[in-house]
């Protein structure tokens, strides 16, 4: 059945379909013989486009044999030279070399072989039972296996990187595939995705591309929205062969190394620690969402007599966690102290400056800044 949601992000078709042809092709793969002819019928492929993601799309069901990937029995010797190149560049950037690499869709092995040569563990998954009999006559390391459903192990996983050339287009669920994909990976695990270049197509007219078989025609942008959603950081995206394919490189994405943050945290502590011990009492000038967390993640609340903050509204309350009243600036008349230590971002040089017009002299006056505390 007709689709008629986005197979991405599920966000609705814009209302008017993108194109419609009539009396299509079945399928690239489907060639009726002379006895076939009288009940060969055309189809009509209707491309529609995400109002969410932006994403072209045809609403058609995917072609039969949607699961096998279907490529001449031999590619020129220029195809070859470039992907030998290619491949060998890939291996040797991302440090490959003997590490485990696999293809999704590797038909007869056409380009495994070449992987393999560039020097990378090669494995493969094909669905088509014929070409994966004549992956394993060649030698390569190929199961019958098709990413089916979300959660989907390989076997032989974890995986250092993958690769997908122009069968991504195919897959009626890309979700499922790549976040298979994300889980069979190494914490670093790389990709290299192809698909054929619909920036290239729109450019140059080309409405003679489209065809049951290409579920997706990605732009560079919506190739990049495909991979992100689904974990993976986009690290380089081009236009290759003649600008007919668009070739993205990936990274499963890394969690965010905050380690510093309690580095800076147990120097901060330290610092206070040793200013507020010089003196009697001490003050807070701010609350603001910073010094309310600078209270509560060093412990200040014993060591602090009070907060001054100069909006009306926060005075008379106390800081959320820690439970120190909230005054007037005139507090620091009222309920002189030694020492103030200013936290109001960046308005700590005019409080600083305040401080010193209408205050004691005597009160010794620092701001936290960025790098840490600093007396002025």
């Amino acid at each position: 059945m007709p689709i008629t949601n986005c197979r991405v992000c599920a966000g609705p078709f814009f209302k008017e379909a993108l194109l419609t042809f009539t009396n299509m092709p079945k399928a690239a793969q489907h060639l009726p013989t002379l006895a076939d002819l009288i009940n060969d019928k055309g189809i009509d492929l209707e491309v529609c486009q995400c109002q969410k993601c932006g994403l072209v799309q045809l609403t058609n069901d995917p072609v039969p044999y949607y699961k096998d990937v279907i490529r001449a029995s031999a590619f020129s010797g220029e195809m070859k030279a470039f992907r030998e190149d290619q491949f060998k560049d890939f291996v040797h950037q991302y440090s490959l070399q003997d590490k485990k690499v696999i293809e999704i869709g590797t038909g007869k092995g056409e380009y495994l072989s070449l992987m393999k040569d560039a020097g990378a563990k090669a494995y493969g998954i094909e669905h088509a039972q014929e070409s994966v009999d004549e992956c394993l006559s060649a030698g390569l390391q190929v199961t019958k296996e098709y990413i089916n459903h979300w959660g989907y192990r390989l076997r032989d996983a974890p995986f250092d990187a993958f690769f997908i050339l122009n069968f991504f287009e195919h897959i009626p669920d890309p979700n499922a595939t790549l976040s298979s994909l994300h889980l069979n990976l190494a914490d670093d695990g790389l990709g290299l995705i192809e698909v054929p270049n619909f920036d290239m197509i729109l450019k140059n007219n080309l409405f003679t591309e489209f065809i049951g078989d290409h579920l997706f025609y990605f732009t560079k942008e919506t190739l990049a929205y495909v991979l992100e959603k689904n974990g993976f950081e986009v690290l380089e995206c081009k236009e290759i062969w003649y600008d007919y394919i668009i070739s993205a490189t990936v990274r499963k994405r890394q969690k965010t190394d905050v380690s510093s943050f309690d580095t800076q945290r147990q120097k901060l502590q330290k610092e206070i620690d040793t200013y507020v011990k010089q003196f009697e009492r001490v003050a807070v000038w701010g609350a603001g969402h910073q010094a309310l967390a600078v209270l509560s993640l060093l412990g200040l609340q014993d060591k602090v007599e009070y907060v001054v903050d100069s909006a009306p509204f926060k005075q008379g309350k106390y800081t959320p966690a820690t439970h120190l009243p909230i005054f007037p600036p005139d507090t620091l008349n009222v309920e002189p102290v030694d020492a103030v230590i200013i936290m109001a971002a960046s308005y700590s040089d005019g409080v600083a400056k305040k401080i010193r017009e209408r205050f004691s002299p005597d009160i010794k006056v620092s701001i936290l800044r960025d790098h840490g505390l600093e007396e002025v």
